[in-house]
């Protein structure tokens, strides 16, 4: 087959540490802020009421999402570190059962067991690439593909920031009627629904719908309960 003949593809990058906190983040801003300013809205605040408790939801939730996706990330990151190095140490200690048990690997695949230990063994020559392959067969992970938790932490912090500044920012800039937040921030949900779409394979217009809908009904919820609540303790 000639060169010209040869099908070639790309894959999106699934091993990042960054796009999950960031979508999550942002959509988090987005709904939970949106969601506060309706609930204060529907109480019948004052615009200043409703500004001040939109930057103060934004400040906590920032906080709130880069503090528990730091910790989480760490975490993860942690065990799978000690796994690995487990496994540091049985290639050291046990290399022939380590050989052995990465030519069962081959063999399971379809290839022949000669072939498969003679693959084995010379994958095996080097310690840093025999310890990539037992890690990616048996933990699913190699220790170049652990997330780094400071950058999922930077980038939950700051893509929750901006979500939730959108539907406060109309009444930073000194608005006081409700559609314009509500407006703001629900364009920015089916923005990021259909930039989602991007990276997952969906139609934009149905990623970015989902992401509309799942918005306006928090609103409308919190908006709601903020007008019982506003009546009943008013």
């Amino acid at each position: 087959m000639t060169a010209s003949a040869e099908a070639h593809h790309r894959h999106r990058d699934v091993s990042g540490g960054w796009l999950r906190p960031a979508v999550f983040g942002a959509m988090d801003g987005l709904v939970s802020n949106l969601g506060l300013i309706s609930g204060v809205v529907g109480s019948s605040a004052s615009a200043h009421t409703i500004a001040v408790a939109g930057m103060a939801g934004l400040a906590a939730g920032a906080f709130s999402m880069a503090a528990g996706e730091y910790t989480s990330v760490a975490s993860q990151r942690e065990l799978a570190l000690a796994e690995i190095e487990v496994e540091r140490r049985e290639l050291a200690r046990n290399p022939d059962a380590e050989l052995a048990e990465l030519t069962e690997v081959y063999v399971r695949r379809g290839v022949e067991p000669e072939l498969a230990r003679e693959v084995a063994r010379q994958l095996s020559r080097d310690p840093e690439q025999a310890l990539e392959i037992h890690s990616r067969e048996e933990l699913g992970v190699g220790p170049g593909d652990l997330a780094s938790p400071l950058v999922a932490a930077l980038a939950s912090f700051g893509s929750f920031a901006v979500g939730a500044l959108l539907p406060v920012l109309p009444y930073l800039l000194g608005g006081t009627a409700f559609w314009p937040a509500a407006l703001l921030a629900l364009a920015g949900l089916f923005v990021c629904g259909a930039v989602v779409s991007r990276v997952t394979a969906r139609s934009w217009w149905y990623s970015g719908l989902r992401q509309l809908l799942l918005g306006a009904g928090a609103a409308a919820l919190t908006y709601g309960l903020g007008s019982l609540l506003g009546t009943a303790l008013g």
